[in-house]
């Protein structure tokens, strides 16, 4: 579904991301974790095709991204940034409105199956009875929900997101990562989010990509990442996994919560 192969994005002098690679399936949920400057937003940014890498290639479903006018990618790939920008008088279902302008253009016309999608964005997010409202009465897990539901009007396969607990409260940050979850089970989205939380990202993710100034450090599954010494030598906090049964919200599935591992940091450097 997604590819990127040896992805290097130069800054000046400075590697912002060195041979980068990743492989997406439909369905899956991949967490890029790393400290701050590690490469997280850059790699996102490169494959929503925002920012061009000076190596290396993307491809999504086959197709180049080099080759795709930015429609294109639009239907393709949602990308959701770390502070989305929007006056705080438009309604939920004016932003999310705008997730079908890659359908229907700046001067085309809403068709019923951009009603559809629409209605079908708000419903997946559970913000139906919320359409009329301006987002300055949102409150912050209803406000990234809004923007997550313009993401998913687009229709797209893939879903970027960049930190998308970032400035929440535990209560929304496990609203928002339980939505993460039911989408990509329940309607096949691949999903990409840079997160700093290990725990949720242990907790939901299939997969992990662990970056340090621009390297890829590690690629794999959670469980063999707590295995690993990857996650003291990269963050410099002396701490140990520790396997539970987790709480789950409802829509967690009995093979997650089996799967659940919680990671305790001790509080000294190493």
């Amino acid at each position: 579904m997604l590819s990127c192969s040896s992805l290097t994005v130069t800054y000046g002098q400075r590697k912002a991301l060195d041979g980068f690679d990743l492989s997406l399936q439909p369905g899956e949920v991949r967490a890029l974790i790393g400290p701050n400057g590690s490469g997280k937003s850059t790699a996102l940014q490169a494959i929503a095709g925002l920012t061009k890498p000076t190596k290396g290639s993307i491809t999504i479903n086959g197709k180049s991204i080099a080759k795709l006018s930015r429609r294109q990618i639009a239907k393709e790939l949602a990308f959701l940034p770390q502070q989305p920008v929007a006056p705080d008088e438009i309604s939920v279902i004016e932003l999310v409105r705008q997730g079908r302008f890659a359908h229907v253009g700046l001067l085309g016309r809403y068709t019923s199956r951009d009603e559809d999608a629409i209605h079908w964005a708000l419903e997946n997010t559970g913000l139906s009875d919320f359409a009329t409202r301006p987002l300055r009465e949102l409150s912050g897990g209803e406000r990234q929900r809004a923007w997550i539901a313009a993401a998913l009007a687009q229709e797209a396969e893939i879903l970027l997101l960049d930190e998308p607990t970032t400035y929440l409260d535990i209560g929304f940050q496990v609203e928002v990562i339980d939505l993460v979850y039911r989408l990509s089970r329940e309607k096949n989205v691949a999903v990409v989010m840079s997160i700093h939380d290990l725990n949720q990202a242990m907790a939901i993710c299939d997969r992990i990509s662990l970056l340090k100034h621009g390297q890829l450090m590690f690629d794999g599954e959670p469980n063999d990442l707590a295995q690993s010494d990857l996650i003291e030598e990269v963050f410099r906090v002396k701490g140990h996994f520790v396997p539970i049964t987790p709480y789950a919200p409802p829509h967690f599935d009995v093979e997650l919560a089996r799967r659940g591992t919680v990671i305790t940091t001790e509080l000294r450097s190493c």
